[in-house]
């Protein structure tokens, strides 16, 4: 399984660290591309947003607020329109419900499976690997996650 991840700051480069030491294989981006310097260090491939959407199974947002998952997601570069059928879109970050939706629908007109998931417990928590997800989306979809 390629698994993306796109926002390694505070709280997401502890989250994308501890899926590596899980043995998944990492594909990451942040905009300020020494906050993935740790995650690069720890065996993850920088890699360009689209790029990475072209070629994972999961991609994962951890982003700092809902504009940027909106402009990360449906922009004009947006990464929906570039995953792959079948692949899945996890956002860690949060958001706003309504925005949810609408990440989901157009993703879904692509067969791209959304999940929203956002996380508490803070940079501590995600250091810890302690975090609590509260999860939406399909069952089918989640379950598979």
């Amino acid at each position: 399984m390629k698994i993306g991840w796109i926002g390694t700051g505070v709280m997401g480069s502890s989250m994308c660290k501890h899926m590596m030491t899980k043995g998944y294989a990492m594909q990451c981006f942040n905009r300020t591309a020494s906050k993935a310097d740790d995650c690069v260090k720890a065996g993850a491939v920088f890699t360009s947003p689209i790029e990475m959407a072209k070629n994972v199974d999961v991609m994962i947002l951890m982003l700092g607020y809902p504009e940027d998952v909106e402009t990360m997601c449906l922009g004009k570069e947006g990464i929906v329109q570039h995953m792959k059928a079948g692949s899945y879109l996890i956002d860690h970050t949060t958001s706003s419900p309504g925005l949810a939706v609408k990440v989901s629908e157009e993703a879904e007109k692509r067969q791209v499976h959304c999940i929203d998931a956002p996380v508490s417990g803070g940079d501590v928590g995600a250091k810890n690997g302690c975090l609590v997800t509260m999860i939406g989306g399909h069952e089918e979809h989640v379950q598979a996650c």
